[in-house]
């Protein structure tokens, strides 16, 4: 099991940019193939927003495309999100997760294929 907090979360204004952190410990670094970022909304399934894999391929929900930037460090202990140009619909409480190998990869989507997961840091969009 990793250990997982985030931070950097708040309130801005719709065009506003965010950026998240997360800091991992324990566990070891095959508990960490994939890291992500998810989101949910009271009364929504928690979403996938971006990944990271092992060799450092990322990959997008397509809503944020262009605007988010997921990166970590190559020890795997610090994963970040970068939000631009922020919408109102996007005011969410963000985790953090990690997971061991799964296959496809496509599936990282899937809440359910990562074990480990942050408290969440909160956003808020405002119009």
């Amino acid at each position: 099991q990793v250990d997982l907090v985030e931070s950097g979360g708040g309130s801005v204004q719709s065009g506003g940019n965010l950026t998240l952190s997360c800091t991992a410990s324990g566990g070891s670094t095959y508990d960490r193939y994939y890291m992500a970022w998810f989101r949910q909304t009271p009364g929504n399934e928690r979403e996938g927003v971006a990944v990271i894999e092992a060799d450092g391929t990322t990959n997008y929900a397509e809503s944020v495309k262009g605007r988010f930037t997921i990166s970590r460090d190559n020890a795997k202990t610090k994963l970040a999100l970068e939000m631009n140009m922020l919408v109102p619909e996007e005011t969410a409480m963000y985790y953090c997760a990690t997971a061991s190998f799964f296959w496809p990869t496509s599936d990282w989507t899937t809440p359910s294929n990562f074990a480990s997961w942050g408290k969440g840091t909160q956003v808020t969009v405002s119009s």
